[in-house]
């Protein structure tokens, strides 16, 4: 079997990493170089690339201090045979957040996981980034790709209007539009009627989340600042209003 024609590697493999809120995280032991396997929760960045809110107490932590090159397996989560989903296998180097980007590390991480409220403030644990130097993807007979990262990563280039209103524009659909992002997620992507939030958007799409199902709802064309950001909103709104009749 062949890839048809609207497979898009680069496209699946972004969505793969805006939508996961899981993954397996290998590091490397110190001295034996023995690889370590653990599950960990994280969140994306604004560029797609994977946060990390972990322990200094942890295995794999005390890892990535002595050695940052690191792997994160991503999968799809489909039902029944897990070997037919899609999935990703993200190298990198993980490294901790700068005292510039915290705020946005912080904000972002706990869009995606709130109870983790409880302990972030913990002294012993700490945001990390992966800044990944590749990806292989495997998704089903004659779909595996290895990618670059321009491949799968957001172009933040001429955003960072955007960036600096991403904050408010959140806070400002949960606040306000809670109504609006049901109809993005029933009638623009087919989703269940759920109590869905806006955790994060980004020139291409805006990240919707209820509970632990997420969703990703991509922008027909890039925005780079507020503006553009509200008249997208609007427009694809009012497609979801003209879809459901």
């Amino acid at each position: 079997m062949q890839p048809t024609a609207d497979f898009d590697p680069g496209k699946l493999a972004k969505s793969l990493l805006r939508r996961s809120r899981q993954g397996a995280l290998a590091t490397l032991m110190p001295g034996t170089g023995d690889p370590y396997c653990s599950l960990v929760n994280l969140a994306s960045h604004p560029d797609a690339s994977p946060i990390l809110l972990i322990s200094r107490l942890a295995v794999h932590t005390k890892n990535i201090l002595a050695d940052g090159r690191v792997s994160l397996m991503l999968d799809e989560r489909a039902p029944g045979d897990p070997l037919e989903g899609a999935r990703i296998m993200l190298s990198g180097r993980a490294e901790q957040g700068t005292e510039a980007e915290l705020e946005l590390l912080r904000r972002r991480y706990l869009a995606a996981h709130p109870s983790a409220e409880d302990f972030v403030s913990f002294k012993d644990f700490s945001f990390f980034r992966i800044k990944p130097s590749g990806t292989h993807l495997v998704a089903g007979f004659g779909r595996i790709v290895d990618l670059k990262p321009e491949r799968f990563l957001t172009d933040l280039d001429g955003a960072d209007e955007l960036l600096e209103a991403e904050e408010g524009a959140v806070a400002h659909m949960n606040a306000d539009h809670r109504d609006t992002m049901t109809l993005y997620a029933t009638r623009l992507l087919g989703a269940a009627e759920a109590d869905w939030r806006c955790t994060g958007c980004d020139p291409e799409g805006l990240d919707m989340q209820s509970e632990q199902a997420v969703l990703r709802l991509e922008f027909p064309e890039r925005v780079t600042d507020g503006n553009a950001l509200r008249k997208m909103l609007v427009k694809l709104a009012g497609e979801a209003r003209a879809k459901g009749g």
